[in-house]
């Protein structure tokens, strides 16, 4: 064979021109402004807030001059955990929120996503007054609840009860923390069914449609089939819900003011700034709130994902 006809067999090969893209001082500019200035106001407005209460909670200061902050060690913790007993009332509350959530609100709201996207008669009207609680605040819900259950207020007036002999929603402790987990399900539940059923949306139609054909139930097609196909989702969910049980503060300040009537971890970070004389006691309660938050919620993440590796 000729060197000819050997050189036309053999793959010439075409060097790929790497073209750079330049950016001109405009573009640069531009991205400039648009990541740096973001990125400089999460960092001035979360992180370094976030890392000065940490610093804080291990010292005593008046709040005033930077010069008088004196380190205290474990000081403000040790009298927490061991001098205020208001801090295990405070916790126990957040732990029947966090169960409240998680055993009847959350499931109410998947219930209802669920029987929305099967357009049961009247799923539009019940999407929207469901929805309707989730574009308002806590606060404002605060203040829509308390002008209804307050002993002057609407329920207690068409019960046709003077003040005297009003029902002290709010005030009697055998059923007042029901009453506020209440209210707060009722943006809780609609703020889960929004999220389950845009994922519910998403579910591939042909999955359902196979455990159908398998002889599989709707509770079946349900539990094997349309739940885990919505990992993203129930993980989303798992974290809002862990978060929602610990930061109730807006509820409860509107409905108790600054005295805090039903003792939440929220509410002691807020009384127990620069409390104390020079304590910061209060930064030490935002530390512990959020760890109580950012643990099981990584914990939960981690396990996940080694789930996804394996």
């Amino acid at each position: 064979m000729s060197s000819a006809a050997q050189l036309e067999k053999k793959p010439v090969k075409r060097q790929k021109l790497k073209k750079r893209r330049t950016f001109s001082r405009t573009d640069r500019l531009t991205l400039g402004v648009f990541i740096g200035i973001p990125t400089f106001l999460h960092v001035a407005l979360v992180w370094f807030p976030a890392m000065a209460t940490i610093y804080l909670s291990f010292t005593y200061w008046t709040g005033i001059h930077i010069g008088d902050i004196q380190w205290a060690g474990f000081a403000n913790y040790e009298n927490i955990f061991f001098n205020t007993p208001i801090f295990w009332d405070a916790l126990r509350v957040n732990v029947v929120w966090l169960v409240w959530f998680g055993v009847i609100a959350t499931p109410l709201g998947i219930l209802l996503a669920y029987q929305i996207d099967r357009e049961i008669r009247g799923h539009k009207f019940y999407q929207s007054a469901y929805y309707l609680p989730v574009v308002l605040s806590l606060a404002v819900i605060g203040v829509i609840w308390n002008f209804l259950l307050r002993p002057d207020g609407l329920v207690n007036g068409l019960l046709g009860l003077e003040i005297s002999e009003a029902v002290s929603f709010f005030g009697d402790d055998r059923y007042n923390i029901w009453v506020i987990l209440t209210m707060a399900s009722w943006r809780h539940i609609g703020y889960i069914m929004l999220l389950y059923l845009a994922g519910l949306k998403a579910v591939d139609a042909t999955l359902r449609e196979a455990a159908s054909i398998d002889g599989a139930t709707e509770w079946q097609t349900f539990k094997k089939v349309v739940f885990p196909a919505m990992k993203p989702v129930n993980i989303i969910v798992i974290v809002i819900t862990i978060i929602e049980s610990l930061r109730a503060f807006d509820l409860i300040y509107i409905i108790y003011g600054s005295s805090g009537g039903l003792p939440i971890l929220g509410v002691l970070v807020f009384q127990n700034i620069a409390g104390e004389g020079a304590s910061m006691k209060g930064a030490a309660y935002a530390v512990i709130l959020f760890l109580l938050s950012i643990v099981p919620i990584v914990s939960y993440l981690r396990q996940q994902f080694k789930e996804d590796v394996s």
